[in-house]
């Protein structure tokens, strides 16, 4: 599909081995995109789409100006319970967003309007787990069909800031408890090593063992048991710690590693994605979450970040660091015509959140799956 307004086009990528073309470009427009996250990263979504893609199902829309890329929105067809437009990523992605050059925004976004106008003529496009100030919203402010705004996943962020600057937010009690902590880690001397792109793929299985230890018995997401899941991480991470994105740091305790965290990295924003530890550790009394957080805050204002995310899931220990609470939010867009689909849409997502919220109040491990019980996969669809 291809529509010109000058030296303006919009194309339909539907080929995966196109996609995977576009590395360099799309690499680079994700760095001109201030609202970008790592979820939208070329390594990110590639990677993603070799462990769950399914053939025939690829809806990668892309705006040009003179050959140059400045706009994309990674989706992907899903069949049921209705024709749906979703975001490439699925449920293992904490955010989505589409992709625009700063410079470009208004003819890009106004371009990727109508190329979805032509790309879902039988279909609703639901985007889901999206920032508050991410570019899809300036995408929905200029639909022209019908819409839908509803609230998704909670997420907590913090300034990106070294720890001890965000110790000393704190007064009272919760922050003496706090600094005892570190006290208490600090005497551990346990230390923190990042590991290099070499030493990824031995440092993801090191981490989910890990993580597969610490979450026994208590409820762990079994999609993070998975070969397809390691073997995207494997993959994606590895590209992205070479180019700054990622980084994976073992935690050493008496020369044996008792402690795995990854955390990814964008243009403003910074988070700890996954970690794993040692249950030992919390028969020591010590706080696994201050360690890493510790790590990721210090990665994130070294390397000039603005926002350290907690993202995904309101667990009660990170409310510790009064953090800030944003929601992000599920967009639901259709053509005129398919409103009374998109209105069904609606009532199917009330009626899966129920259903969620049930799950978790008769099985409380499951509020530990960091927000994933509402993002199951469209997977197989």
């Amino acid at each position: 599909m291809t529509a010109g307004r000058g030296s303006l086009s919009v194309t339909l990528c539907r080929d995966f081995r196109e996609f995977g073309a576009l590395a360099g470009e799309w690499d680079a427009l994700h760095r001109r995109c201030a609202t970008a996250t790592p979820f939208q990263s070329h390594a990110w979504l590639h990677s993603w789409w070799i462990s769950y893609g399914q053939e025939g199902r690829l809806r990668v829309l892309l705006v040009r100006r003179s050959g140059r890329l400045i706009g994309a929105a990674p989706l992907m067809l899903a069949h049921r319970p209705m024709p749906l437009l979703v975001p490439m990523g699925g449920a293992i992605s904490d955010f989505f967003d589409i992709l625009l050059d700063e410079e470009e925004a208004g003819y890009a976004v106004g371009a990727l309007q109508r190329g979805l106008d032509r790309a879902a003529r039988h279909a609703v496009i639901d985007l889901r787990e999206v920032r508050p100030d991410a570019s899809a919203q300036l995408l929905f402010g200029r639909w022209p069909g019908a819409r839908s705004r509803l609230t998704d996943s909670t997420c907590m962020e913090l300034p990106a800031r070294p720890l001890g600057d965000l110790v000393a937010r704190l007064t009272g009690s919760r922050g003496q408890r706090l600094r005892a902590k570190l006290r208490r880690i600090d005497a551990l001397d346990v230390e923190a090593r990042t590991v290099p792109q070499d030493g990824v793929p031995a440092a993801i299985g090191t981490l989910l063992r890990l993580h597969e230890l610490q979450w026994r018995d208590r409820g762990v997401n079994p999609e993070h048991l998975r070969a397809r899941f390691s073997d995207h991480l494997v993959r994606s991470v590895g590209r992205m710690v070479a180019d700054g994105s990622a980084a994976v740091t073992e935690f050493r305790l008496g020369g044996r590693v008792v402690a795995a965290n990854l955390s990814l990295q964008s243009a403003q924003l910074a988070g700890g994605y996954m970690y794993g530890a040692d249950p030992g550790l919390r028969e020591r009394k010590v706080d696994v979450s201050t360690i890493l957080l510790r790590e990721v805050a210090q990665q994130a204002s070294d390397t000039g970040r603005e926002v350290l995310s907690l993202l995904r899931g309101a667990e009660q220990y990170k409310n510790h660091w009064q953090p800030v609470t944003v929601v992000n939010q599920r967009l639901l867009l259709a053509r005129p015509g398919l409103e009374p689909l998109l209105r069904l849409r609606e009532s199917q997502v009330a009626v899966r959140e129920r259903a969620v919220e049930t799950v978790k109040a008769r099985f409380p491990a499951a509020r530990d799956w960091h927000g994933r019980l509402t993002t199951l996969p469209v997977i197989g669809r």
